[in-house]
């Protein structure tokens, strides 16, 4: 079924509701994917931790990867715009198998990263109601861990039953959430250089062109945590391609979406790292940004002085902000493995779709079931085992996004070099930036074999990270071959080629 008699029909060939989402909407929900106030409150004090007032250097280092695998997403999505994006696309390219562990590597890092906003968007939830009621004991309600986990299991089934009515409700609701957010980062931004203005700051740090020069950084340990630490901040512009069978002009409008997310995202976190440096600077003492007891949420502690007795919209945002991230990220694994259900890489129900909503139903529901098991075995087992595979978050998004960077060298390889822009985009541009994240991969995995990274938490003298990580992607090898022994089709190339051709169930 070819695109334009999709699109004529008001439906993709999976059945999603065509041309529901236009630039705008696809940017909304990328921006609140990457969920800026929440990522901002919890990345800030670790990343200043590692390299000091060079935290605008390692941003624009984490920035440049992103923006060169997002240029190479573009050319992907211009040639075969598919709702399974490196699942797709790495299949396309390289094949069913290492198409497979793309997805793979994608729907497991999206899976943790919904149990994590559900338990930041409680905490915030219960710190929220001791700020409306003046009780600092309810902030506490958290801690107790059978509500803690009832509570968060009712955010993953509210932000499941939003996803699930489709991207109109999707985008309504993504528009209040983030809008929101992002009033309250630029009040916080204007007041704490206002205050550094009117000689009233903490510590006023005068900003510096050195800050932004990462050849300033003191060891490459530092500098590749804090790429590391970088990378995860960016994450989450993809859902925009994810989209791509839903969106006006298919073809052209994820594409400019997921490039202009990662520019907006830049221009937020360098202006609000900017102004928090200035005003608080890199002191470990005080309201300092290098405090060890500062790091857990630099905004808890300095949107009091910075924004007075407006505060409590610090705390409403960045809830806001776990809440709306946990709603939008649910996009990418439903509408992978709705991908991976159509292609026969996983069982058939996992392509059905909503009569009603044209969602997809089973995926959207399974990818929240598994959420919500994910963490209510890792919370009940160990704190350390849910924060730790956190941690080990950055190996499987170095490692989705370095193979489908690559995918885009390698699928467009005979027409590289008939012209600087295709040179540029389709060659240049994914290489470097696939190759910069694969090699973040392989640092980051041998990091984390040292017992004291993360959490410090080992077994037999191998770091926990290291553990989870490797093991989350091991599973998704085992998994793979049982789906080889119940659906060889797709793995013996008969449903999905390597060939121009496209799929027609």
């Amino acid at each position: 079924m070819s695109t334009s008699k999709t699109v004529e029909r008001g439906l993709s060939e999976k059945g999603l509701k065509a041309g529901s989402v236009g630039l705008i909407g696809a940017v909304v929900i990328g921006i609140s994917c990457i969920a800026p106030a929440y990522t901002l409150t919890a990345a800030l004090g670790p990343t200043v931790s590692e390299v000091g007032v060079h935290l605008p250097a390692i941003f624009l280092v984490g920035f440049i990867p992103m923006l060169l695998v997002a240029l190479g997403y573009r050319e992907l999505n211009n040639a075969m715009p598919d709702a399974g994006t490196s699942f797709t696309w790495a299949s396309r390219a390289f094949g069913p198998w290492i198409g497979w562990m793309g997805g793979w590597g994608l729907i497991a890092a999206t899976i943790i990263v919904l149990s994590n906003l559900a338990a930041v968007a409680v905490d915030f939830f219960y710190l929220m109601l001791a700020q409306i009621f003046s009780n600092p004991e309810l902030a506490d309600l958290t801690t107790i861990l059978p509500l803690n986990i009832a509570t968060t299991l009712v955010f993953i089934a509210g932000a499941c039953w939003i996803s699930y009515r489709g991207m109109e409700t999707t985008k309504t609701f993504q528009y209040v959430l983030v809008g929101f957010q992002l009033l309250v980062l630029g009040w916080f931004a204007i007041a704490a250089f206002a205050h550094v203005a009117n000689g009233t700051a903490f510590d006023a740090t005068a900003i510096t062109p050195d800050w932004f020069n990462p050849f300033a950084v003191e060891s490459f340990s530092q500098f590749a945590a804090g790429v590391s630490l970088s990378i995860f901040i960016f994450w989450g512009w993809d859902v925009t391609l994810t989209m791509n069978e839903e969106t006006k002009n298919p073809e052209k409008t994820p594409g400019r979406a997921a490039t202009a997310t990662v520019v907006v995202i830049m221009v937020i976190y360098m202006t609000v790292s900017l102004a928090t440096l200035a005003f608080a600077g890199i002191g470990t003492e005080g309201l300092g940004a290098g405090n060890p007891e500062n790091q857990g949420s630099i905004f808890a502690v300095l949107a009091g002085p910075v924004m007075g007795p407006f505060a409590i919209l610090m705390s409403l945002a960045i809830l806001s902000s776990s809440a709306a991230s946990l709603q939008s990220t649910f996009v990418s694994p439903a509408r992978t493995l709705l991908s991976m259900g159509h292609y026969k890489a996983l069982p058939k129900s996992f392509s059905k779709i909503s009569p009603t909503h044209k969602s997809p139903s089973y995926a959207t529901i399974a990818a929240a079931i598994a959420a919500a098991a994910f963490y209510v075995i890792t919370r009940t087992l160990s704190e350390n085992a849910l924060w730790d595979t956190i941690t080990a978050l950055g190996m499987m998004i170095c490692f989705y996004y370095g193979i489908t960077a690559l995918a885009c060298v390698w699928y467009f390889r005979a027409e590289a070099f008939r012209g600087a822009r295709s040179f540029f985009f389709k060659f240049l541009a994914p290489l470097v930036g696939g190759v910069i994240l694969l090699v973040m991969f392989f640092k980051t995995a041998y990091d984390s074999m040292d017992p004291s990274y993360g959490s410090g938490s080992n077994i037999g003298g191998l770091g926990l990270v290291f553990i989870l990580g490797a093991g989350v992607i091991l599973l998704g090898a085992v998994l793979m071959l049982f789906m080889y022994w119940r659906h060889p089709e797709f793995f013996k190339g008969q449903v999905l080629s390597r060939a121009s051709q496209v799929y027609n169930p």
